[in-house]
């Protein structure tokens, strides 16, 4: 099992810590954010592949900006997955 953490832009979360083994998302933790949306978001996700999970939440906007937390989120998965061939 790997753990990645990642710092978003352009959210009110300020870190994600992402928990992988192999493709499989065991983890996800939020710092900041809306609590009930973010908590949702982590319990959603847990057993999903990462790549299932990037398809899903890639795109999805908060409001009028460009991004939201599941947008962050998939982007740290792709950073994740990145890094964990690297390894």
């Amino acid at each position: 099992m790997h753990t990645f953490r990642f710092t978003p832009r352009g959210v009110c979360t300020r870190a994600i810590e992402i928990t992988l083994e192999g493709d499989i998302i065991r983890e996800v933790r939020f710092q900041g954010g809306c609590a009930g949306n973010t908590q949702g978001v982590a319990a959603l996700v847990r057993g999903m592949t990462a790549k299932e999970a990037i398809a899903r939440l890639s795109g999805i906007r908060c409001g009028f900006k460009q991004t939201s937390c599941p947008d962050q989120l998939a982007i740290a998965l792709t950073e994740a997955l990145k890094v964990a061939k690297e390894a």
